[in-house]
């Protein structure tokens, strides 16, 4: 019996260890993943590496709400002055390809929308991706991840710019 309660325990603290895996961090490789956009269109993340000196990736949980929508428009309204730096912009939820060309199209984006439905680049970058994607944004340059921050909404582009200001140095 106590083995039957030891096996138990053990089996349940690795289900929720799974649940909350440990997403990448400043110096890993960027995974090299692909993901249908909100045109209906493939996106290969490790071509984008190739193509910018930086790549800024944002997860947001649910495309058209509060807080993603202050995400994304910080990113938008910041599109130019981040492309200035050879920087391209990505964002990626769980959220279908029709909700995502909806949010861009109502917020005017610039740039791509994944619509992760099937969690492949979620999990690639680290997410247990249960129902949503943990608010997270990373630079990627030369294959490594650069740069991260998590719960930012408003402010992403201000933080995205520093950084990349700091990187001129």
């Amino acid at each position: 019996m106590k083995l039957l309660r030891s096996l138990l325990l053990l089996s349940t603290m690795s289900f929720f260890s799974s649940l909350f895996a440990d997403s990448l961090k400043v110096g890993d490789a960027a995974p090299t993943v692909s993901g249908v956009t909100d045109t209906g269109t493939t996106l290969d993340l490790g071509q984008l590496y190739q193509q910018h000196k930086y790549v800024v990736v944002w997860f947001y949980p649910k495309a058209l709400t509060g807080g993603c929508t202050k995400q994304g428009c910080s990113l938008r309204d910041a599109a130019a002055e981040i492309a200035a730096h050879d920087a391209t912009i990505v964002g990626v939820s769980l959220d279908t390809v029709e909700k995502q060309r909806e949010f861009k199209e109502k917020n005017n984006f610039p740039f791509p929308l994944i619509a992760d439905t099937e969690k492949t680049v979620a999990r690639a970058f680290g997410q247990s991706a249960m129902l949503f994607t943990a608010r997270e944004c990373y630079i990627i340059s030369g294959g490594k991840i650069v740069y991260k921050d998590t719960g930012v909404t408003d402010k992403q582009a201000e933080n995205v710019l520093a950084f990349l200001a700091s990187q001129k140095r």
